[in-house]
């Protein structure tokens, strides 16, 4: 991903509010599968982690990262911004095209 689709991803990522949650439970099998359902569905998701979790936000964004298989936008304080491309067809966010050099 180039700044440029970081950046755009960023701002559209601004007004969404967070529709998941990680408290002091962390990371649950089911956390991560229902995380990784949101990002099928919406592409974009913001992720709030709670001031009772223990785990480093950035951390966290990492390994949720890894297991839905999709890529860290930004984490600012306990906010998480991921990002998924969708499938052929079914995408939700069109990305500026990357530069050619």
């Amino acid at each position: 991903m180039t700044s440029k689709q970081r950046a755009y991803l960023k701002g559209l990522a601004m007004t969404m509010d967070p529709i998941f949650q990680i408290g002091k439970s962390s990371l649950t099998p089911e956390n991560t599968a229902a995380i990784g359902e949101a990002l099928e569905a919406r592409e974009l998701i913001k992720i709030s982690v709670l001031q009772n979790c223990m785990d480093d936000p950035q951390e966290l964004a990492q390994i949720v990262a890894e297991r839905t298989r999709s890529q860290v936008v930004q984490v600012i304080g306990k906010k998480i911004v991921l990002y998924k491309e969708g499938k052929d067809g079914k995408k939700k966010i069109e990305l500026p095209k990357a530069a050619k050099k």
